[in-house]
């Protein structure tokens, strides 16, 4: 098919054999740069237009080769694939920009509410406990907050309740060593969820910018769904899961059951009330 349009006439010179073909792409990317205004894609965005070709140029290649003049120029088609193009590379920067801002906004609200947990660390003061308490009630209390709590501040308790320190700080590793195993699961959960917080924002802007009543849009729609299920899951995980020593736990380290750690610990915290 005749045709005077600008890429037709350099299809002609490839296909007799008077372009290369790395040639013949150079010069498709080159008119492609130079006709911004014709496409529309990233008006007034020149910066923009210039990545979207080097990201569009490997596939010029396997375009060339695709082509077969079967009624319409190689402008049209070309053409074709620009526009076709710029709808994924589009849907690429919205992926990319869901993604840094959901980072963004997740690690700002972390860095406000994570800090350091304060650790007991006033040495000044003379540890004291009443006579009348139970020096294993002490015991469990101690286990329980043990990560407010310095070595040095535990040595004064147990010396005072005639325990011995370093199977109370032996005790205390142990719980340590389990906390940092509940705070890598901690992590990698939350990590999860932040990918599945990004899933839904991505499904429901996919589902929004498409038409209502495709298939597409109904692909979407269960999709957000489903990912938004799957993230109020995690969330409600998320909540449940706790770093800190539980009485389940105290009573495995010591070997005794749950209950006497339960009834020890309930007595303190009624003492605590009536004073």
């Amino acid at each position: 098919m005749e045709n005077d349009t600008p890429l037709s006439n350099l299809y002609r010179l490839y296909k007799t054999g008077n372009l290369q073909k790395k040639k013949f792409e150079g010069m498709i990317f080159q008119h492609l740069l130079e006709s911004h205004e014709q496409f529309h894609l990233f008006t007034g965005n020149h910066d923009r237009w210039y990545d979207f070709l080097s990201w569009l140029y490997p596939r010029l290649s396997r375009a060339v080769d695709l082509y077969r003049d079967l009624g319409s120029s190689f402008d049209a088609y070309i053409t074709s694939l620009v526009n076709s193009s710029g709808k994924e590379y589009r849907c690429r920067e919205t992926d990319h920009f869901l993604i840094e801002h959901t980072w963004w906004r997740i690690r700002a609200q972390e860095n406000m509410l994570l800090e350091a947990e304060p650790e007991y660390l006033d040495d000044k003061n003379t540890a004291s406990i009443p006579g009348d308490i139970n020096p294993r009630q002490v015991l469990f209390l101690l286990l329980k907050s043990y990560f407010y709590v310095s070595d040095e501040y535990v040595r004064k308790v147990t010396k005072i309740i005639g325990i011995n320190a370093d199977t109370v700080l032996e005790i205390i590793d142990e719980l340590r060593k389990r906390r940092s195993k509940k705070e890598a699961e901690f992590l990698d959960l939350r990590e999860r969820i932040h990918c599945q917080h990004y899933r839904c924002l991505t499904y429901q802007k996919r589902m929004i910018n498409s038409q209502q009543g495709t298939n597409y849009y109904e692909k979407m729609k269960n999709r957000f769904e489903r990912a938004k299920k799957r993230y109020a899951s995690m969330q409600k995980r998320l909540k449940g899961m706790r770093t800190s020593a539980s009485n389940r736990m105290i009573a495995e380290i010591l070997g005794i059951p749950r209950g006497t750690v339960d009834s020890s610990l309930f007595a303190i915290k009624n003492r605590l009330a009536l004073n």
